[in-house]
């Protein structure tokens, strides 16, 4: 088993995704995953679903991938009406219970927010989100303007600091 992760921002909670949809008649979700590797959202056996600013805990009884997403049958939730009620609903879990990732990586929930300067000192913004491309992921930087900038650490992103909140970039103010 992989070591839990733990640190100052340990009592965070993370979204892994959210229920998008209803799948059969006894009471299966299906599942829309943020997790690098779609099906990892179902190594967390419990799940704590968000909507409308209410939170209920559920045992995940099984899952699995399915199309472009994952199907899911949660503890006492037997038939479809009950699974529509949780369409929408963030799947949440404690930050704490993320593995531990090796030096120099990072989940994209800890850089969401983070200042970013480029090697002169200006800032550019804050991280917004990223995605993936297929090539590599980029990260979307709100400021004056939205800036796009390629995750490849040692090419364009030189430093990311989490004490401190920032992340060192070199990339141009005209792009």
């Amino acid at each position: 088993m992989s070591e839990i992760y733990s640190d100052e921002k340990s009592d965070k909670n993370v979204t892994l995704g959210y229920i998008s949809g209803v799948y059969g008649v006894k009471g299966m979700v299906k599942v829309y995953s943020y997790t690098g590797a779609r099906e990892n959202i179902l190594k967390y056996k419990t799940w704590r679903l968000e909507k409308n600013g209410k939170t209920s805990v559920f045992k995940l009884e099984a899952g699995r991938k399915h199309g472009k997403g994952i199907v899911a049958k949660l503890e006492s939730v037997n038939d479809r009406d009950e699974a529509a009620k949780l369409i929408k609903a963030n799947v949440i879990i404690s930050r704490k219970e993320l593995p531990k990732l090796p030096e120099g990586e990072y989940y994209w929930s800890d850089l969401i927010g983070l200042e970013v300067f480029n090697t002169e000192g200006k800032s550019y913004g804050k991280v917004d989100h990223l995605f993936e491309t297929g090539a590599n992921d980029v990260v979307a930087v709100k400021g004056e303007k939205e800036i796009l900038i390629p995750f490849i650490q040692g090419d364009y992103i030189k430093e990311i600091n989490l004490e401190q909140g920032t992340i060192l970039v070199d990339w141009p103010e005209e792009l």
